[in-house]
C-alpha cells in the first residue's frame, strides 16, 4: 500500500504483515515467530525483527518501493529444491507452470504470454460503435 500511495509507511496499513512482525500478538497468533526467525537464518526473533525494521526503513529512505515481479508474479520463490517440491505438491494444478532460474533464486511461474496472445483482438478500442446518441431518437429524447 506504500507503493500505491495509500500510506507512507507499512506500519500505517493495519492489514499488512509489518505490524504483525514488529508487534507480535499474544492472542490469536498468526505467525510462528521463532520458526520464522529460524527459517530466515536468525538465532532469535529479536534479531529478525531488528533486521526487518532496518530493511524496511532503508528501502523507504532510498525510495526503493518499486514492484518486483519476482515476488508479485511468482507462485513460489526459493531454492531449486524448494520450487521443485512446491511444483510436485501442486500436482495437476502446476500444469503449465515453469521453473525459472534468476541470479539468486528460482521461481515457479505461469507463462503469461499465452493469455496475451489470445486476447489481443479483444482488447482493441470499441470506439463509437458502442455508443448511442440519445438526441437522435425522438422517442427517447422526449421530443
Amino acid at each position: 500500500m506504500v507503493r500505491a500511495g495509500v500510506v507512507s509507511h507499512p506500519s500505517e496499513w493495519t492489514f499488512g504483515g509489518y505490524n504483525e512482525i514488529q508487534e507480535p500478538r499474544r492472542k490469536c497468533v498468526l505467525i510462528n515467530y521463532q520458526r520464522l526467525a529460524q527459517l530466515a537464518g536468525f538465532s532469535t526473533y529479536d534479531a529478525f525483527q531488528k533486521v526487518h525494521k532496518d530493511l524496511v526503513s532503508e528501502s523507504l529512505a532510498n525510495d526503493d518501493n518499486s514492484r518486483h515481479t519476482k515476488w508479485t508474479e511468482s507462485i513460489a520463490v526459493g531454492s531449486k529444491n524448494f520450487i521443485e517440491t512446491i511444483k510436485e505438491q501442486l500436482g495437476l494444478r502446476a500444469g503449465g507452470r515453469k521453473i525459472l532460474e534468476t541470479n539468486d533464486s528460482f521461481q515457479l511461474r505461469e507463462d503469461v504470454a499465452g493469455y496475451i496472445a489470445n486476447s489481443d483482438a479483444k482488447n482493441g478500442d470499441i470506439g463509437p460503435e458502442n455508443g448511442y446518441i440519445w438526441d437522435d431518437n425522438p422517442a427517447i429524447a422526449g421530443s
